[in-house]
């Protein structure tokens, strides 16, 4: 008689190629290792990840769909450009999406999608205090996820993922800042805390406070780079 192979299922299937090039260089571009405008040699770039012009390419279309490269006419691809224009039309986005989406999970939020939230925050809380942004970033993205899901609100959440790209750039930019009067990760904590308890009008809120010191440090930076 057979035995059955789930010991062997595969959970976790390997990364591409290209998911590796593409995420070593996303990481470079929030890093602002990368800087906004700067021009991707495709040589360049080739002999620093030690991969064929081929795999570059295709991380970069990839990474040109999440809006971080833009390819200019007669120059081939760059880093996009980030302005205030730009960010401030995504702060207004995300506010409409998150404080709604906020709202309606504070008041669905059963024990499993308390325990799920917490555990994201938990996550964010213990990156923010190993300095590791990009797993910051991603436990971020999850603590949101969480939160949109539970809301309901999918199509909300894929015109969030559609912009993630940007707004994993600003939210490098901002989480970077030691200026701020509140952390992002205690603001986060806030709405945390709010939806644990149910409270649709201090989740709301939370997001609110969250988002406008968020724009506020992002302008200042914005500005300064002009």
């Amino acid at each position: 008689m057979n035995q059955p192979l789930s010991d062997l299922k595969i959970e976790h299937p390997p990364q591409t190629l290209r998911e590796i090039v593409s995420e070593r260089m996303r990481g470079a571009i929030l890093s602002g290792r990368f800087a906004s405008g700067e021009r991707l040699v495709e040589r360049t770039l080739c002999e620093q990840l030690g991969v064929s012009r081929s795999v570059v390419r295709e991380a970069i279309r990839y990474l040109e769909a999440e809006g971080l490269v833009e390819i200019m006419p007669n120059k081939g691809p760059i880093v996009a450009r980030m302005d205030w224009q730009q960010a401030v039309q995504i702060y207004e986005i995300r506010q409409l999406l998150e404080q709604s989406a906020a709202a309606t999970c504070a008041d669905l939020a059963d024990a499993t999608v308390k325990a799920d939230l917490q555990a994201a925050m938990r996550a964010i809380e213990t990156a923010s205090a190993a300095n590791e942004n990009p797993a910051l970033i991603t436990a971020t993205t999850r603590f949101y996820e969480v939160i949109f899901r539970a809301a309901g609100h999918h199509i909300a959440w894929e015109v969030v993922q559609r912009l993630n790209g940007r707004i994993s750039r600003l939210r490098a930019m901002t989480l970077a800042t030691t200026d701020r009067r509140v952390s992002g990760p205690v603001r986060m904590a806030q709405i945390c805390d709010a939806i644990i308890a149910n409270d649709a009008e201090a989740a709301a809120l939370a997001v609110c406070d969250h988002l406008a010191e968020a724009a506020k440090i992002a302008y200042r930076l914005l500005k300064e780079t002009k």
